[in-house]
């Protein structure tokens, strides 16, 4: 007898899929259109041939300049194909390109992987390992329900990610871009969860969808690694690029540059770029709904369903907040003595934010949830699945952004492009060094962006006879830009790591708002600094 009934769909795990913590998925792990999925194999199948083709052919080419240098410029195109294209998962296209630098002679294997060694790369570790167990034990849930309950946040797609735009800013302000986003990206996560679950409730989406592929979930996580940028611009101490340039900048003018003149000058340029941000990302990634109705019932009966707190997650909060306050701790320092204090240099230079970040990770196997069995907050099995494919991502940015520098490809670059271009005025200089720093950060860190950049800039203005200040400070800015790849800045590669944020949309998103960033530096800069009286 034939049934008329029809199959129903598998009804989507949206934790599992959210929280599960899946970077790289192959195209049969996803859920997509049939012309998505066209699209998708013809991007990946494009850069089998057009990575090894790029870099082959920039490597013929009769170039003036030093071997190393364009070997590793060679590399480094067809790399940035793969991570554009994804024929291979972007961690083992960085690799690859690190296999070739070796290989193809440009330095030796102990110095291309030294780089790993990086403070960031602990920081990561440490900070994936604390928001393991706040997924795991549910307080990324809490988090999550307590903004969405927040007067009128829950309400509205467009309050909810501007409200976490805010709080990302604020703290980036004071703690660094890679801690702020890494604590709050359980939180992030664990919305979009309560979000896709009220969307398959109430039958808006179908059973089976896929919830990493939402619109509102590649805002939500794109604003928190974008607005760590914009925030970490208000302070001196709220990015490394900014103590990097600002150092840079005093020694080769004299000038030096308060706290609060950097915060004045930085507020209002902070300020317009956050709300170009939220403009970029809605008009980008228009979410699949505007208004939440019924949020607040929905969020008061799950906050209801969660009860006390249990012994785990008291733990996960006491490691997580002696976390957090050490990070934060050199930015008190630096707002009660100034940045110039040994007592500064000293505070900041021991609590590094990698070992901040292992020595919190640490404590999470040492709080003890049953002490009776020995049972601790989280297990090596726990650990062992945080995100190693962002870690060896990132870890293959920063040997790229090493090299860039000790090769001197980077000096070559300004130079030849100056000769060429013949640089005579400040604004002229200042476009220059916006619009270099912004693509040096696109291929390494904005830590390595800014360190390169600036010692470009400032002999170029001063060989032109003009005042240095705003071209390199145009350039310590846009260091923190570069928004189109993962490998681009920290927060990019946690955002990336994430599983809601495909590549295609980041370097949509991210373009235009390099683009939009560039013009507000260019036009906004100089005359903060004329009314600030800065430099």
């Amino acid at each position: 007898m034939k049934s008329d009934e029809t199959a129903q769909p598998t009804k989507t795990d949206v934790e599992q899929a959210l929280l599960g913590h899946a970077t790289y998925r192959s195209l049969g792990e996803q859920k997509l259109s049939p012309q998505e999925e066209k699209f998708e194999r013809g991007r990946r199948t494009t850069g089998f041939w057009l990575a090894p083709l790029v870099s082959v052919i920039f490597l013929a080419l009769p170039l003036d300049m030093a071997s190393s240098q364009q070997t590793l410029a060679g590399i480094l195109l067809g790399v940035i194909v793969l991570w554009v294209t994804e024929p291979v998962p972007i961690p083992v296209g960085g690799l690859i390109g690190v296999g070739a630098i070796v290989v193809l002679g440009v330095v030796p294997p102990d110095d291309a992987l030294a780089p790993f060694g990086s403070s960031t790369i602990f920081t990561f570790i440490g900070a994936f390992i604390l928001a393991q167990a706040m997924l795991k034990h549910g307080v990324a849930r809490r988090f999550a329900f307590w903004i969405l309950g927040l007067p009128g946040v829950g309400r509205s797609t467009f309050r909810l990610i501007a409200a976490f735009g805010v709080i990302t800013c604020l703290l980036s302000a004071f703690v660094s871009n890679t801690a702020t986003v890494a604590m709050l990206l359980p939180t992030a996560l664990g919305i979009l969860t309560v979000i896709a679950k009220m969307l398959q409730d109430r039958g808006l989406v179908e059973q089976d969808f896929d919830p990493t592929r939402l619109r509102i979930g590649a805002a939500l996580v794109l604003m928190l690694a974008y607005g760590a940028s914009v925030g970490g611009l208000l302070t001196p101490v709220g990015s490394p690029p900014n103590l990097i340039g600002r150092g840079l900048i005093e020694e080769a003018t004299g000038e030096k540059i308060s706290f609060a003149e950097w915060t004045a000058t930085a507020l209002p340029l902070c300020a317009c770029m956050f709300v170009v941000l939220v403009v970029v990302l809605l008009l980008l990634n228009k979410p699949e709904i505007r208004r939440i109705e019924g949020v607040e019932e929905y969020v008061r009966e799950q906050r209801a369903a969660l009860g006390k707190f249990s012994r785990a997650e008291w733990n996960t909060l006491i490691a997580f907040g002696i976390t957090v306050a050490l990070w934060i701790t050199p930015g008190i320092v630096a707002l009660a003595v100034g940045t110039e204090a040994s007592a500064y240099t000293t505070v900041s230079d021991r609590l590094d934010e990698g070992i901040v970040a292992v020595l919190g990770a640490a404590l999470l196997f040492i709080l003890p949830t049953n002490w009776a069995r020995r049972e601790s907050t989280l297990n090596w099995s726990d650990a062992a699945r945080i995100d190693w494919g962002t870690i060896l991502l990132f870890g293959t940015g920063i040997i790229f952004g090493s090299l860039l520098a000790d090769t001197g490809l980077a000096e070559t670059i300004g130079k030849e492009s100056n000769d060429l271009l013949g640089f005579s005025s400040v604004f002229t200089i200042t476009v220059f060094a916006a619009v270099l720093a912004v693509i040096v950060s696109e291929t390494t860190s904005n830590t390595a962006s800014a360190a390169v950049v600036v010692p470009i800039i400032i002999p170029i203005a001063m060989a032109a006879e003009v005042d240095p200040f705003v071209p390199a400070l145009a350039a310590t800015f846009a260091a923190s830009f570069g928004f189109m790849l993962p490998v681009s800045t920290p927060q990019n590669a946690i955002a990336y790591g994430s599983g809601v944020v495909p590549i295609t949309t980041m370097i949509r998103s991210g373009a235009g708002f390099d683009v939009l960033g560039i013009i507000l530096i260019i036009l906004g800069l100089p005359l903060m600094v004329e009314v600030t009286g800065i430099g």
